[in-house]
């Protein structure tokens, strides 16, 4: 996999949106409590998933059966950091929130590629500084980091490096992505995020951007992580175990 990255040419005028991934597990002390005490905790955490604040917006997804270290994934989207921080305060203060553990944090935030000469295909790469979300069946998200001989390269090779990059993504219109750059702070320099409704047409994505001139310049993508886009309740009924 490969993913676009950026000069510092780009102008930073207009708003541009906070993107976070929070993936958090749910310890195996909770199932063990009463029925009676889970249930009512569930509805507590459930209230805040399903009524975040105004300018928040959120996304629940369950990791269950397809990662280790975590059962649920938090997608946040917001123009402040503020509202981010509030929510996840929120959540650890329910008697749920004392049994999970966040096993992976990303931040970053959006901003319209510097590659595209002007043009974007809808949901494809790079196109917006407030990116929302498509709502399809899948989500995969993974970090990356380039190698710093990418950087060294002139700004037009690099464009046209990234050209073919974007013509093999349109050949796959089923596969949705969000760039968020996270240069300076967090430790990754971009946080990668596909949705899909077909796992099938990303892994054949990727394995056509293998081959591909930017793919050579990419340093580490790992850890990947495929989650099914559900509503809250259902997020924690996976979670605890519940069929």
């Amino acid at each position: 996999m490969s993913g676009p990255a950026g000069s510092g040419r780009e102008e930073a005028s207009g708003p541009r949106d906070f993107i976070k991934y929070t993936l958090l597990h749910l310890r195996p002390e909770w199932r063990r409590l009463p029925a009676s005490e889970r249930a009512e905790g569930r509805e507590a955490l459930v209230r805040i998933l399903e009524a975040p604040a105004p300018d928040l917006l959120l996304r629940t997804y369950s990791l269950v059966g397809t990662t280790a270290r975590a059962e649920m994934l938090l997608w946040l989207i917001a123009p402040r950091l503020e509202p981010i921080q509030e929510f996840h305060a929120r959540v650890a203060g329910t008697a749920v929130g004392g049994y999970l553990d966040i096993a992976y944090s990303y931040l970053g935030m959006a901003r319209r590629s510097e590659y595209l000469r002007g043009h974007a295909h809808d949901g494809q790469e790079g196109g917006s500084s407030r990116p929302r979300p498509h709502d399809l069946p899948y989500l995969v998200i993974y970090p990356l980091v380039k190698k710093r001989e990418w950087y060294g390269l002139p700004f037009e090779e690099r464009r046209r490096i990234m050209g073919e990059h974007f013509r093999i993504g349109h050949r796959f219109p089923k596969v949705q992505i969000h760039t968020g750059y996270s240069f300076g702070i967090d430790d990754a320099e971009f946080i990668l995020a596909f949705e899909t409704d077909s796992v099938a047409e990303f892994l054949d994505l990727v394995a056509a951007l293998r081959s591909s001139e930017a793919s050579r310049y990419t340093l580490t993508e790992t850890p990947i992580f495929t989650a099914s886009h559900v509503e809250p309740r259902r997020l924690i009924e996976l979670a605890e175990g519940i069929a």
